[in-house]
């Protein structure tokens, strides 16, 4: 896997605030990386350097091969960019706009207008391209955003919150063509709606206070949550209480949690370490002749690692105020 973009070192510091803080990472032709963080984390303030609208402190961003602060045209013209709050010109229709985009990318005559045809395509913007943007609603400012960012093929996305704003339909339809569009570029997402990483990241970055402290494939994630490989059973009050003590004596088992809802006992049984006790825990229950309602096992959330992460980090004194960043709803 060819690698599109290389964080070394990377940091920014605004005065005495350190916004980010010694970032090295990269990422690779189709991959999607989800990039995680709670308010002030220094997500946008790291996706700003790599676009190259911040020079950083120290350290390099090298996209393409091209280092952001020697060539910093040559990176601009391998990047599409959804910022923050997908600035456009209010007073300009939607055509316009991507006809203007179109001409600064440097495409004119038939070609800018087949750009032009297919990001209008496949953001389905036909109903209010002749609409001015102001009058849009959010959810369709954040699509003509999308469509400026790709309107170039661009080699790397980088994209800040790209279904901010849109309904349920509309995430699918963007997280589709995130997916497809990933087969040939290095995408990185900025969001705060954990289940979007589950559903279109191959791989998800969590930093606090400008550090990067965890990096893998949502899996690999999920695999830190306290939960996962948890075996949950639902059952009658007296057949749980029978069944407990046996579980809890099982191999491999860390402890049984016992919760009531509607009439109904669930036992958590927990793993030590993670590890997969579901069929030990299932051999039992068959053995018991133990009559259950349910029995699954939970892989985990990303919500319990996000915040285990972030939270058990000791603040520093990174820039709350200078990233700009929605907070992380975990």
């Amino acid at each position: 896997m060819t690698d599109m973009v290389t964080l070394d070192g990377l940091t920014k510091a605004f005065g005495s605030l350190l916004a980010v803080d010694d970032i090295s990472m990269s990422v690779g032709r189709g991959e999607v990386l989800g990039f995680l963080g709670p308010n002030g984390a220094g997500k946008s303030t790291t996706m700003k350097m790599v676009a190259g609208y911040l020079t950083p402190t120290a350290g390099t961003a090298v996209v393409c091969g091209q280092d952001v602060t020697r060539n910093p045209v040559a990176v601009k013209a391998a990047i599409g960019y959804l910022p923050e709050g997908a600035p456009t010109y209010g007073d300009m229709t939607v055509e316009a706009f991507l006809d203007f985009v179109a001409r600064i990318r440097g495409f004119d005559g038939a070609e800018k207008a087949r750009r032009v045809a297919e990001a209008v395509e496949k953001v389905t913007l036909h109903e209010v391209l002749h609409q001015s943007i102001e009058t849009l609603s959010k959810g369709f400012k954040r699509r003509v955003g999308l469509a400026q960012s790709i309107l170039h093929d661009p080699e790397v996305l980088i994209l800040d919150e790209p279904t901010d704003g849109l309904d349920p339909n509309q995430k699918q339809h963007v997280r589709s063509l995130i997916s497809e569009m990933a087969k040939d570029k290095a995408i990185i997402i900025s969001t705060h709606i954990l289940e979007e990483v589950e559903a279109v990241c191959t791989r998800a970055v969590i930093i606090a206070h400008g550090k990067l402290l965890a990096d893998g494939t949502p899996d690999d994630l999920l695999a830190r949550s306290l939960s996962h490989n948890a075996v949950l059973i639902k059952l009658d009050k007296a057949a749980a209480d029978a069944l407990a003590p046996d579980l809890r004596s099982l191999n491999g088992v860390d402890s049984v949690e016992t919760s009531e809802s509607s009439g109904v006992t669930q036992l958590t049984v927990l793993p030590k370490d993670g590890g997969s006790i579901a069929v030990a825990v299932s051999d039992l229950v068959r053995a018991k002749n133990v009559d259950t309602h349910e029995l699954f096992v939970d892989k985990g959330t990303l919500d319990d690692v996000f915040r285990r992460i972030t939270q058990e980090t000791p603040a520093g004194p990174a820039a709350d105020a200078t990233d700009g960043e929605g907070a992380a709803h975990a």
